[in-house]
């Protein structure tokens, strides 16, 4: 059952008389079904910038989901749940489709819902493990609908409210919250911004999380199980705790990564109880759009040169590697091997490309292929979650270990976070180059993938360089 759309133009319906005419009829609806409904309005307004938005209604005790990729031209922010889910164990997947799929059954939307981002859309994130420990700042799998959503792509913004009205609801508040929204919406100003630019955290201390020689140790004994024939490969991450003089505003970091690293998904999910996960993510976990689903190897990496010759010499060394072609390869394979059962046919180049970012090259190659009838997203991210470049291979041999391997929880690093529409279509991406920001302090994440052939030296070297560019942006 989809979500009904009612032939109705907010556009050329903007009195408060109109809206609460509107209200008064989706009431009417949820008396009759028994139960509140979700409504959901779209409207197109003049150009924004969604992070300016949810900078000027910011509030870290509600929750909040920002992305931007800025080399594609869109970015979109959702603040406050007007609808929430949490799941954990091997069901998670399956048990958030079951609560996007009963919310749309009774849901009611206006607007024009074939404009980009128009509709409600369900903003998600799933942890590294099916579970994850009491206390833990996220749960294992999250969803929201937001109150307010604001989108850009190709030119156009598009925001939408979305209300829950049960059939004993107030109207009145509701109505004049969406009337004041719908006149901000109309004439933003940005002529409030939460911080300045004035001041700049510094770093009281920065601290490996397990001490200086845990991860040189953790790579040994990766090694060890590997030639023992245990696994093929294992992700193992690092972690750094970073407390500063001064609160970090998660805002205000995640703008200085949208301007350094155009081409990654710069994120920020708040939990609505003052800790925020943030990153400037590389990797596409799969976007399904019109029916076709997109994913991506990415594994293999080396820094960037500093001039034109000692870069393109770097990337040949690395499309030379047989090290990396052969952990790149792992990780191809592994994506075939998941999705195939689900039907899938999937087309991608026989040798990788190579992907250039701001501080690092990787090895790079595309997947497509058309999502056969009645296959989800949720059923395809599944599947695939979590990737050879993130856990291991196998699967069930290798991410066991990583628990006993780490000094530390992984939580959203290297989980799955990404939005799903009314249709079905929607992106994830993976939570790397990330960090939890929690006041002043801010816990840092980077791995490598430990393969025969690992040196504790190299993947030390390679974490250094990707912990960097989160580093910088914390302190700029």
């Amino acid at each position: 059952m989809s979500m009904t759309i009612l032939p109705l133009n907010p556009a050329e319906n903007s009195s408060r008389e109109a809206l609460q005419a509107f209200l008064a009829q989706c009431q009417q609806a949820a008396v009759k079904a028994g139960r509140a409904r979700l409504v959901s309005i779209s409207l197109e307004v003049p150009a924004l910038d969604p992070l300016a938005v949810l900078e000027s209604i910011f509030e870290a005790g509600e929750k909040h989901f920002y992305v931007e990729r800025p080399a594609e031209g869109f970015a979109l922010a959702g603040a406050e749940a007007v609808l929430s889910f949490t799941s954990s164990g091997a069901d998670r997947f399956a048990a958030c489709q079951r609560f996007i799929d009963d919310t749309l059954a009774y849901a009611l939307a206006v607007g024009d819902q074939r404009a980009a981002f128009a509709g409600p859309h369900f903003f998600t994130s799933f942890a590294f493990y099916d579970d994850v420990e009491a206390g833990e700042p996220f749960e294992a799998a999250s969803v929201f609908v937001p109150r307010w959503q604001v989108a850009r792509a190709g030119g156009c913004t598009t925001a939408v409210a979305n209300l829950l009205i049960a059939p004993d609801s107030a109207l009145e508040p509701l109505v004049e919250r969406l009337w004041r929204a719908h006149q901000k919406f109309g004439a933003f100003d940005y002529s409030e911004p939460e911080f300045t630019e004035a001041t700049r955290p510094q770093p009281a201390t920065v601290n490996e999380v397990g001490g200086a020689n845990a991860y040189g140790e953790a790579v040994r004994r990766a090694v060890a199980h590997i030639e023992a024939g245990d696994f093929e490969k294992i992700v193992l991450a690092r972690a750094k705790d970073l407390l500063a003089d001064e609160s970090l505003h998660p805002l205000r970091v995640l703008n200085g990564l949208r301007e350094r690293f155009a081409d990654c998904y710069a994120f920020s999910v708040a939990n609505g109880r003052g800790q925020s996960f943030i990153g400037a993510s590389p990797e596409r976990l799969l976007r399904v759009a019109d029916g076709r689903l997109l994913t991506e190897a990415l594994a293999g990496s080396i820094r960037r040169g500093a001039t034109a010759s000692e870069d393109a010499a770097l990337g040949s060394a690395l499309l030379r590697s047989e090290k990396d072609r052969r952990e790149h390869e792992m990780v191809l394979q592994s994506i075939r091997r998941r999705l195939e059962p689900l039907g899938l046919t999937l087309e991608a180049a026989s040798t990788p490309a190579l992907r250039r970012l701001a501080n690092v090259q990787h090895l790079h190659t595309e997947i497509g292929a058309v999502l056969p009838e009645g296959v989800r997203l949720l059923d395809a991210l599944a599947r695939l979650h979590p990737t050879p470049a993130v856990g291991g291979k196998p699967r069930e041999a290798a991410i066991p270990r990583i628990r006993n391997l780490e000094t530390f929880s992984r939580g959203l690093y290297a989980g799955a976070i990404g939005w799903i529409d009314a249709r079905g279509n929607g992106e994830f991406f993976v939570g790397l180059r990330s960090a939890l920001i929690d006041g002043k302090r801010a816990r840092l994440y980077a791995g490598a993938g430990i393969v025969a052939g690992s040196s504790p030296e190299k993947e030390f070297a390679e974490t250094e360089l990707k912990f960097r560019a989160m580093q910088d942006a914390l302190l700029a």
